[in-house]
Formats: C-alpha cells, structure tokens, sequence
C-alpha cells in the first residue's frame, strides 16, 4: 500500500460496508486498499441479527423503494453473490386477532412478497406467504402458548452469517487485485497544499511500525466511528451518527421446539426468534448508547427484556439457564442532515444511508444494513470517481463471493463427498453452508495431513481443518479471531469456548510461528476477555456493565480514540 504509486482508493473500515467498498472499487479497476484497526467484522458486522431482510415492517411506513432495494438484494445473495453463506429462513407472524390483524398483515406480507418477486425478476426463490389457523399454527410450531395467538401467517427472509460473510468480501476483493490489512489503524489524513486529501498514515498495530500511504481518495466506512474518523480531515462537515445498542442471546436447539423462525412485534419494534444449526438466536434490543464503542455488551436487563418479550409466547418459559451465548452490538444511526452543509460539495441520501464528500479527497458513507451493503458501496465508489462512474461503472451485482462458483453442482454431490468421507449429512452440510466450494481446498488439506479431519477436541462439531484455514486462507492472527469470526465457538457455548482453546492453539501455533510463551498469552488473553463479558452480563447498568468488561485488557490495543478515551 505504502509504495511509490499509491493507490487509487484507500477504504477505512473492515466491516461490511468497508469490504463491500473494496470489492465494487477493484472490480472497476481501480487500485483499492481496505484497512480495519481490529479484526475484519469486529464490529457491528460480527454482532448483527444475521438476516438478510427487506425489512417488513418498512412497509407499514409506506416506504416501497426502501424495501424493494432491499428485496432486489437479498434475492442477489440468494442467487448468485452467496448461496453458500444466505439461506431461505421461513417466519411465522403470530396474529392476536381473528379478522382485522390478518386482513392488513395479509397485504403487508404480499405486497413483501410481489416486491420480491419483481426484484428476483419473475424468479421465485422464496416460498409465498401462507395462512395457518390457531390449529395449524401450533402444529407448526408447538412451543408457542395457545393463548398467545388466534393464527399465524409464514413468510420468507434469510439468515446469514454475518462475519463470514464480511471476510468473504475481503477475500474476494483480495483474488481481484485489493490490498488489505487488518489490525491496521488510520491515525492520520494527509493533505495537500490546498487542503485536499492525498492519503493516510497507517499504524500497523501488531508490530507498532508506522507507514503512510498515498491515495486519490479516501472512503470512510467506519459505522459508528465515522464522526471520529471524519475529525482527522479537520473539517467541521460530514455526517452525524449516534450508537444504539442490540442485544442477543443464544439458547440450544433443543429447548425451542419450532419448525420456523417467529417475527413478533413489540412496543418498540420487532423480536426475532431465528433458528439456526444447533441453536436459536433471539433478539434484539434497541437502546442508546453512549459509553465507549470498542466493547459494547448486553445487560442484565437486555437479557430480561428479550426473555420476556419471548416468553410471552413460548412454553415453557426460557430461562437464564436456557442460555448458551449472548452479544452485544452498535447500530450506526445516521441523524438526519449533513454537518457543515455550506462545506459539502454533495450527497447522495437514501433514507438508510447517507454518502457525502465532506472535503476533496474524502467520502464519508453511513447508516444502512448488512442487506444493502452493496448498493451502499456502489454509492460511495460513484461519489469517489465523480464523473468518471459513468464510463467505470459497478459490476458486483452478479459477482460470486468466494465458494459461490459452482455451489448447485457442490450440492448435488454433497452425498457422494459424504459417504467417501465418512461424514455424516450434518457434516457436510455444515462445511458447504460456510465454505461453499472452497470444502475442496478443505479436503486438500485433510489428504496432506489427516489429523485436520479429525473433530475438534471439545468442539466436535468442527473439524481441525477448519482451524488452520481460518489462518492459512482467513487471515485470523489471534485465538479470539478464531473463535469470534471464524469458527465462532464463543456465541455457541455457555462457556464462551474457554475449554477449547489449547486444541486451536496447538493447530494455529505452528502456522503462525507462536512459542510456548506467546500460547500461553493468547490462551490467557482470551480467557480473561470471556470471563469478563459473562461478569458484565450480571450488571444492571451500561455503565456497570462496561467496567466490568474493560477488566479484560485487549491483547493488541487501538490507538485512543475521541470516543474511547
């Protein structure tokens, strides 16, 4: 990146918006770098829902456009773009009422339906909704409490996860020419003699070494960091974005007994109750936050407030017993109008997302969701190029992901692959759905060395050989990349995976030069972090929550942020 040519784009941020800025800005053919201060997807990105939706209850606002764009997306990701990370999710809408409820839900969820069908041009890749009694409902789903309901209607969405998905696009950026880095942090914008901006420079945070790199514009995607990265321009212009807080917790799959997903409403939004491999996800939470935004975690009030909310239609009642895993993450809320509007040359404003070119040489981008990560990345590279799109335009909207190529023809021979193996359905579905028809570079390295098909020991859902990909091919430098982003054992586990860690150290360390002395730090350092985050979830406060999870200190520190301290 620091070479004598500079690079066409320098992106600010590893999360989805940042990879997806990266992905769209090689493929035209511009010389692209992406930087992330942590891990890619550490931030909201690894912390989301992990839908990829069109956002039903928008319709009720009347907002067609917004969700139509949505639904033309997640039809894109089902397709073509990753077949092997988004899956079809089927909900069932619990209706309180017989014939009023039902009528307006009944229009609401096909006018969802018709906007995805236009968006998947004609193609049906969701099932259309469908009606159910209170009978037919409970059938369906015979954990829900018959008083809860008078019927139900099922819909589609998709799930997704959501880190994989980030460094999908990071790595496929990578195969088209980008450079990319993470642990990698911007501390500063260099400028030209008329105040442009002509670059950054970079601290590498792992060995403190600093480098400045030239670059013809800058993006900032740094979601609820973009009024702190936007202060290194020293313009008062740019975007206003404030932190919401959304919590989720983890039961096993065996406490909910469902055959669908539930979506059900509440006094402040929406409850998801999503079900995935081993366990459901349910959340989330929606409540300001103004504490520092590295480590941002659930309260026991978040806890209650989802439990509550669920039991109010589950039986038996859930408990915190029930609870194997719990996160917290950032919402960026963008704030209506642009900071400094006499100094902004021009925005480019949807109700989601926002991209502006505060200063020459800058785009600042904000707002948005994981399911529209790429027509925010098309805006923002649009803006970067001013005049010059036209004629360079955007080619991601039919681009595969890495491990999308050929997926149909992987799943039609998942069986045989299977059976040569050993494995059982369950396996091979779960190394598909997370690698698609990269399993191939997965089984060359079992043939090299069979210990990697081996489970993992006290994880046997995994296989080792998943361990060292996540290094070999997934650029994780750390245990707590490992189990935070690429295997993530920490979400799936009451005890956040602690047990696990000498097995993922003894396969990563001779991958990545680790002695004795650094296994025992990485192994220490990721203990402490989990014990601190389940002491915060018995604080009632943020801010008692906060301090007890800062206990934990990070193994590679970010320089201080304005936010951060």
């Amino acid at each position: 990146m620091s070479d004598h040519e500079g690079v066409d784009v320098l992106v600010i941020g590893g999360g989805v918006t940042g990879a997806g800025i990266a992905l769209d800005a090689t493929t035209r053919g511009l010389r692209t770098a992406v930087v992330e201060m942590q891990d890619w997807s550490s931030g909201t990105s690894s912390r989301s829902s992990k839908l990829v939706h069109g956002g039903l209850r928008y319709l009720y606002q009347l907002d067609f456009p917004l969700v139509a764009e949505a639904l033309r997306e997640r039809s894109r990701l089902l397709t073509t773009i990753a077949p092997h990370l988004v899956r079809a999710q089927p909900f069932l809408w619990p209706l309180r009422t017989p014939v009023i409820e039902r009528a307006y839900s009944a229009v609401g969820v096909g006018m969802y339906d018709l906007l995805a069908r236009l968006g998947s041009r004609g193609r049906r890749k969701v099932p259309m909704q469908k009606h159910y009694s209170k009978k037919g409902a409970l059938r369906l789903f015979p954990q829900m409490r018959p008083d809860s309901l008078t019927g139900a209607i099922r819909f589609y969405d998709a799930r997704v996860d959501d880190s994989r998905l980030v460094i999908g696009l990071i790595r496929t950026a990578v195969a088209h020419g980008a450079l990319a880095a993470s642990r990698t942090q911007v501390t500063s914008l260099t400028k030209g003699p008329a105040g442009e901006i002509t670059g950054a420079v970079l601290a590498d945070l792992e060995t403190g070494e600093e480098r400045t790199v030239r670059a013809r514009h800058v993006i900032n995607a740094t979601g609820v960091w973009t009024e702190e990265t936007e202060t290194l321009s020293d313009s008062a212009a740019g975007l206003e974005v404030l932190a919401s807080k959304g919590a989720h917790i983890v039961v096993p799959k065996d406490r909910i007994r469902g055959e669908t997903g539930l979506f059900l409403r509440t006094e402040k939004s929406v409850l998801f109750v999503i079900p995935w491999d081993r366990y459901w996800i349910i959340g989330t939470t929606d409540t300001p936050w103004t504490s520092g935004r590295l480590h941002p975690v659930a309260t026991a009030e978040d806890i209650d407030y989802i439990l509550d909310h669920a039991n109010e239609v589950l039986t038996p009642a859930l408990t915190r017993d029930d609870i194997i895993g719990v996160w917290a993450g950032l919402r960026p809320l963008l704030q209506p109008g642009v900071k400094g509007d006499g100094e902004v040359a021009s925005t480019k404003v949807s109700r989601e997302h926002t991209v502006v070119q505060p200063v020459p040489g800058l785009t600042v981008i904000a707002g948005g969701k994981l399911t529209t990560y790429r027509e925010m990345a098309v805006d923002a590279v649009d803006m970067a190029l001013g005049s010059r799109a036209k004629s360079m335009p955007s080619i991601t909207a039919d681009l595969p992901l890495v491990g999308a190529e050929g997926f149909t023809a992987l799943q039609a021979r998942a069986s045989r692959l299977a059976a040569e193996r050993g494995w059982t359905r369950e396996r091979m579905e779960h190394l598909m759905f997370r690698y698609g028809t990269e399993v191939s570079l997965l089984l060359e390295s079992i043939d090299a060395d069979p210990s990697l098909g081996e489970p993992l020991p006290e994880a046997e859902d995994y296989l080792q050989a998943e361990v060292a990909f996540a290094v070999t091919h997934e650029g994780a430098l750390h245990l707590q990349d490992i189990i935070d982003h690429r295997v993530r054992i920490v979400t799936e586990r009451r005890d956040r995976g602690i047990p696990v860690l000498p097995a993922i150290a003894e396969i990563v360390a001779p991958l990545l030069g680790w002695d004795r002395e650094r296994i025992d730090k990485e192994i220490a350092a990721a203990t402490e972090r989990a014990e601190a985050e389940m002491s915060a979830e018995s604080a009632r406060s943020d801010a008692e929550a906060e301090k007890a999870r800062l206990a934990a200190k990070d193994l590679i520190a970010i320089r201080p942020l304005a936010s951060d301290g």
